[in-house]
């Protein structure tokens, strides 16, 4: 039975050894400053710490990658979580959206804070200092109905 036990032991460490070597890779692609949301609209210095404090490492290419994100088979959620993040909201590529798509995403940033849906709990678990206040879903929020007002408003000055 004990040698069992340390056969299973060593495989399974074996097996996360090897893993080590293998997965996707941690990426923050070359951001251009003139394309993050910050240079494309008005956004208050509050909503910006914001969302640099509880968004940025899954929803910009500024992701900080911290030592459990290089330990398989942990780094493999947390690169999916980033990558899946960035794939739904970036605010790195802010200026790549169409104004159709950017209100919609502003819409969606309330919605999902209030909800208490962002940050995802996995991620508050290691970084408690991201949860979101009332006051930070209210600063969210009011500054998300502004900005779709200011979209609206270009919208309807082009036409």
């Amino acid at each position: 039975m004990k040698k069992r036990w340390r056969f299973a032991l060593l495989t399974v460490a074996g097996v996360l050894i090897v893993a080590q070597f293998f997965g996707p890779a941690r990426t923050n692609p070359a951001a251009d400053p003139r394309l993050a949301f910050q240079a494309q609209m008005e956004v208050p210095a509050a909503v910006q710490e914001i969302v640099s404090r509880s968004c940025r490492d899954c929803h910009t290419n500024e992701t900080r990658w911290p030592w459990y994100s290089y330990v398989a088979p942990v780094s493999w959620l947390v690169i999916h979580d980033v990558n899946h993040g960035r794939s739904h909201l970036n605010f790195s590529e802010w200026g790549r959206l169409r104004p159709d798509d950017a209100e919609d995403l502003l819409e969606e940033i309330c919605e999902v804070a209030e909800k208490g849906e962002m940050p995802l709990r996995s991620y508050l678990l290691l970084h408690p200092d991201a949860r979101l206040s009332s006051t930070d879903v209210q600063a969210l929020c009011t500054w998300s109905a502004a900005a779709r007002g200011q979209l609206r408003g270009a919208r309807d000055h082009e036409k």
